[in-house]
């Protein structure tokens, strides 16, 4: 039995080409770079909260959107927070 699974894997080791390219597996630290708009983008959610945000409060709670009041809180946090959780993605 051990003879047979030797000889299978002789005859598989003749058949391959040298050209081929053994599989391996990549780690997350070894992964492809995030496309050049990804860190701007990012930043600039962050910061377009951040801006949102002192906007409201400055305003006197009035804008940016008139009539929605505290609502442009979570609109301002949001924004802030979806640029947050791209930084998770970041490499």
């Amino acid at each position: 039995m051990a003879v047979l699974s030797l000889a299978g894997r002789l005859s598989a080791m003749a058949r391959s080409s040298k050209d081929e390219e053994p599989l391996v597996e990549q780690s997350d630290s070894e992964a492809a770079p995030n496309p050049v708009w990804f860190k701007p983008v990012m930043i600039g959610l962050m910061l377009v909260g951040l801006v949102w945000v002192l906007v409201f409060y400055i305003s006197g709670m009035q804008y940016p959107i008139p009539g929605i009041d505290a609502w442009n809180l979570v609109i301002g946090f949001g924004i802030a927070f979806v640029g947050f959780l791209m930084t998770t993605r970041w490499r």
